[in-house]
């Protein structure tokens, strides 16, 4: 007999896990966290926020959204990443970052309702963790998963109570592990991953000093810093990173990962800050020192049954991009409405299984993205000739012959302003963020051709309601004048059909056919004196059907399946849909 009985049991509490017991509880599944640890994260270590990921949070409720934009810094102040010797020394270059530019600002402006912003990871997991509690999750903090042991009709999980040395049991129908890119629950799972942990090692020291007069003139998050010779690793490379404008900072470098981490004591680290910042005097507080490893894994199994795997725990990677905690928050998007349609008999079984379809692919996606961007590194240092010597002298010289009046030098120049342009394929890397499409039996095509990218898919977003993308945004408006998101008319645990006038068929269908599923299946009628107008035809030109055509939408805003135009039999055609998308 089990000690403690939950529907699902989550290992961990970091942004994937606590995004997962804020859905569910906002779904009505009962759920249990645990964390190992006695609180939440305590270094910033995620901060990028996407816009998908700002769905995610607006979906769990705009007081959850509104607290996120209250304590992170905006897009404004993200910024145009810089390139310099130091904070006060020369600058190199720098590019617009994150939506900076008008052209890219214009695209995130179109392509969702909400705003990319820099919430550390200090904030962003309380904030979730908050979320998922006052809404009816259980918790346990000093609580450390030891093992699973799964049968037929769930999991029973081995917990160590950390503050008695007491041992205890969990008895639930699913086991989800977001317990980290060292997580016990995807090995003792036997999840299979490609890849290597451990290619590189990095440290990072966390203090506070005010560089507001270094910075306030161009903000940015990441602050470059180029000093042939500084002990700093490697190139002489070093990042210096705002965590909150402008009296909060991190620092990061690289070390050998085949010669043992360093040891900073406290001068040493303060010796490295006013290196970096260029200030032999600066004033500061350390906050602590840290090591820790690149990863370059991905699991291509995520499931196992019963158990259930996301975040760190699949996808294991550097920081480059940000798309750590994103990606993470997005798999618990995708999982926590599954759980919750098969718990409640919704669904059958067989929907979990386009969990480890859909995501996987996004796992390998951004592993490899994240990877890549570190090596694109090469080109700048290359362009200053940092790599032509290993002599600090040498080096610096090279770096100092741009400046000179040659043909040269101005190739150089070209050269240097092109390798850093071509960081936004880390910077700016749009695409990435919002494009995913999804294949999977939860995505019913008939046949229909996948839409082409048009441009880069990496760097621009590309909105289609071809089934498994993300539904395209669009404003809309009442008759009283509230303006809301085409994804704010979905999501929330729901199903939900789109429609337009002589659409009426298919909302007929869907209140029929949710009774028969047990679902509520929410209808929305889009046009002229409907419930929604489209004053400005924005969705009239991207909804990719007709008025009386029909898009079901998951409750994580993809479309599972769509229509062009009104059929003999509404009913039927949904029901078929709806039968193979929920797996009864």
């Amino acid at each position: 007999m089990a000690d403690i009985t939950t529907d699902v049991l989550i290992i961990g509490t970091g942004p994937a896990g606590s995004a997962t017991a804020a859905l569910l509880s906002s779904y009505g599944v009962e759920n249990l966290v645990i964390n190992r640890y006695r609180w939440l994260a305590s270094t910033p270590r995620a901060h990028i926020t996407n816009q998908r990921t700002m769905e995610v949070l607006r979906d769990l409720g705009r007081d959850v959204e509104d607290e996120a934009y209250m304590f992170a810094a905006e897009q404004d102040l993200m910024g145009e990443n810089v390139f310099c010797t130091s904070l006060t020394g020369e600058e190199i270059g720098r590019m617009k970052s994150w939506g900076k530019h008008p052209l890219s600002r214009a695209e995130h402006q179109l392509s969702s309702p909400t705003h990319m912003n820099d919430l550390p990871q200090t904030f962003m997991e309380p904030l979730l963790f908050k979320t998922a509690c006052s809404r009816g999750s259980q918790s346990r903090m000093s609580t450390e998963y030891l093992s699973h042991a799964q049968d037929e009709d769930g999991v029973t999980t081995t917990c160590l109570d950390r503050l008695t040395g007491k041992e205890f049991t969990v008895r639930s129908k699913y086991l989800v592990g977001a317990d980290g890119g060292n997580s016990k629950v995807a090995e003792h799972a036997g999840l299979t991953f490609e890849g290597k942990m451990g290619v590189a090692g990095s440290m990072n020291i966390l203090f506070k000093a005010d560089l507001s007069r270094l910075v306030a003139h161009r903000p940015s998050v990441l602050y470059w810093v180029l000093q042939p010779g500084a002990d700093v690793g490697g190139i002489g490379m070093g990042l210096v990173r705002m965590v909150r404008p402008w009296n909060e900072w991190l620092i990061v470098w690289g070390y050998d990962i085949n010669q043992p981490a360093p040891e900073v004591d406290e001068a040493h680290a303060k010796k490295v800050v006013r290196d970096l910042v260029g200030d032999p005097d600066l004033e500061m507080t350390i906050k602590s020192v840290s090591t820790w490893t690149v990863n370059n894994m991905y699991a291509t199994s995520m499931s196992n049954g019963r158990v259930f795997c996301m975040g760190d725990a699949t996808h294991r990677h550097p920081p480059s991009n940000g798309l750590g905690s994103n990606t993470s928050i997005q798999d618990a998007f995708n999982l926590a409405w599954k759980l919750a349609f098969v718990l409640k008999g919704a669904a059958g079984p067989k929907l979990l299984d386009s969990y480890q379809a859909e995501r996987a692919p996004v796992a390998k996606q951004i592993v490899r993205r994240a990877n890549k961007s570190i090596e694109e590194f090469g080109p700048i240092f290359k362009a200053l000739g940092l790599l032509d010597s290993i002599d600090p002298v040498k080096m610096q010289q090279n770096m100092d012959a741009r400046c000179n009046n040659t043909a040269a030098a101005e190739e150089q120049r070209a050269a240097i302003r092109k390798a850093i342009a071509d960081k936004v394929y880390e910077f700016d890397c749009h695409g990435v963020e919002m494009n995913q499409r999804y294949h999977s039996s939860a995505a019913i095509s008939d046949g229909q051709a996948e839409p082409a990218f048009t441009k880069d898919p990496e760097l621009h977003c590309q909105q289609t309601s071809w089934p498994g993308a993300r539904l395209p945004h669009a404003w809309l408006f009442s008759a009283t004048g509230e303006k809301v998101s085409t994804l704010d008319l979905t999501g929330h645990g729901k199903l939900t059909v789109l429609t337009g006038i002589g659409g009426q068929g298919w909302v007929e269908a869907a209140r029929s056919l949710g009774n028969k599923f047990g679902i509520e299946i929410v209808a929305q009628v889009i046009g002229p004196r409907q419930p929604w107008q489209d004053f400005t035809g924005d969705w009239a030109n991207i909804r990719e059907i007709r008025d009386s055509g029909i898009l079901l939408v998951r409750p994580d805003h993809h479309v599972a399946w769509r229509r062009e135009a009104m059929v003999d039999d509404p009913t039927t055609e949904l029901r078929r849909a709806l039968t193979a998308i929920l797996g009864k």
